[in-house]
């Protein structure tokens, strides 16, 4: 694998195992003039038989009617099945299928209408089960029969956005957004609801890998005063016991989190977390950094970091708002931060910075705002908008030139889902 990477053919590309480890495959792009792989292009599925030289790789696979589309392949748990997961952007993506018990099988076309985003769980019962926006705006999983393509509904759309599925014990391990917090409920493979499982707190728990035949699956736990620790649940038991955690010198006791809800400018509800030290002053003295993204259906949940560890141990208070264009909301609130309404998540931080002010949890010259990528580019805008709202600002590797940010390569245009492009007369309008 670091062959691949080095020979500078391999980017954003996972790798998927045949389970007997002899081969795996792999998406990579083509060489270009310098000899080395040309991001600018579409990649391919290859597959890599351990052992042997790279230029020996069999291309398995390539989308031909479409240059921006491209495929990734993972391998079935009983090697059967190669699914091929298309992207394009960030909204929606399509699924092919290939037979790998026939060494000429055709391609299916399985999910290919581009309707929704279709993520890929595993195999269980023979057929494939898949979380899926399709006719969910906030998610649901199904199962598909791969030889007639009849589809089942496993776990059927809820209030809550359903942001991973997985399968663990023979059953669905089903986690959802609630406010931007991890709400975690567990499903027979009928789709039976069976109970709903207790997190060590109101936080972010991730993991939960997919392992249909095993009788536990393990999930990390985290929120803004808890490092990530290791828990393990016994799926037969229904028990959560904790498996392992780091050693830190950071006391979480003295700080609370508090979750509020603000106006935004066209009257949107929208979610913010504060942490701060309990007995903090409301008198708009106090440093306070303003975090935030907005974009490519992204969901802030709460999580440790030790840099705001030690923010909070000098005094200061940290905010994270959770602005559209993420998806604690489900895809709708991703579209309501996305192109020709991008500006919906500028206002919704600007919204969150004059909150912390008017309720004197800090002052102009005693907030900064911070993002990054994305975030950057939140705000490079916030600072251009409004100069006057903020003492200091730290736009980090923002995505500033959005006239011509996706000219650098095949991945930043994927970023146009989110963005638009300066091919549409209308998003040239809202990017200029």
């Amino acid at each position: 694998v670091l062959a691949l990477a080095a020979a500078g053919f391999s980017l954003f590309t996972g790798v998927s195992w045949l389970p007997d480890a002899s081969a795996f495959y792999y998406s990579r792009y083509p060489r270009g003039a310098d000899g080395k792989g040309d991001d600018q292009q579409q990649v391919s599925v290859h597959r890599h038989r351990l052992g042997s030289a790279q230029s020996e790789d069999e291309r398995v696979y390539t989308v031909t009617e479409n240059p921006r589309h491209n495929p990734y392949g993972t391998v079935t748990e009983d090697g059967r099945w190669l699914v091929l997961t298309v992207t394009h952007g960030f909204e929606s993506n399509a699924i092919h299928l290939r037979d790998l018990a026939k060494s000429d099988g055709p391609v299916v076309r399985l999910f290919d209408q581009w309707d929704g985003i279709y993520d890929f769980l595993g195999i269980m019962d023979g057929r494939l089960f898949f979380r899926t926006t399709q006719g969910a705006r906030r998610g649901r999983v199904i199962a598909v029969d791969p030889a007639t393509q009849a589809v089942t509904e496993i776990v059927p759309e809820a209030k809550q956005t359903l942001c991973q599925a997985s399968l663990a014990g023979g059953q669905v391990i089903a986690s959802y957004l609630e406010d931007a917090r991890t709400r975690v409920a567990i499903y027979g493979r009928d789709g039976q609801r069976l109970r709903d499982l207790r997190l060590p707190g109101l936080g972010t728990a991730i993991g939960f890998a997919d392992a249909p035949k095993e009788i536990e699956t393990f999930f990390a736990y985290t929120d803004y005063l808890t490092p990530l620790a290791l828990y393990r649940y016994d799926i037969a038991k229904d028990e959560v016991s904790l498996f392992r955690k780091p050693t830190v010198s950071f006391d979480g006791g003295p700080f609370i989190t508090e979750q509020v809800f603000f106006e935004s400018r066209d009257g949107t509800r929208v979610p913010m977390f504060i942490t701060r030290r309990k007995e903090t002053k409301l008198d708009g003295s106090n440093p306070t950094l303003l975090y935030g993204y907005g974009g490519f259906d992204v969901s802030l949940t709460p999580s440790y970091s030790a840099a705001m560890a030690a923010w909070l141990e000098l005094g200061g208070i940290y905010a994270v708002a959770n602005l559209r264009g993420g998806g604690e909301y489900g895809a709708d609130w991703h579209d309501a931060g996305t192109k020709a309404k991008k500006q919906n998540v500028f206002d919704d931080f600007i919204a969150a910075a004059e909150w912390l002010i008017a309720n004197k949890y800090t002052s102009t010259p005693k907030l900064a705002m911070l993002g990054g990528s994305n975030g950057g580019l939140l705000v490079g805008a916030v600072m251009n908008q409004r100069p006057e709202l903020f003492g200091a600002a730290l736009p980090g590797v923002g995505v500033m030139d959005m006239l011509r940010y996706h000219t650098a390569s095949a991945n930043a245009y994927a970023w146009s889902s989110d963005y638009g492009t300066v091919e549409d007369p209308e998003q040239f309008r809202a990017l200029r």
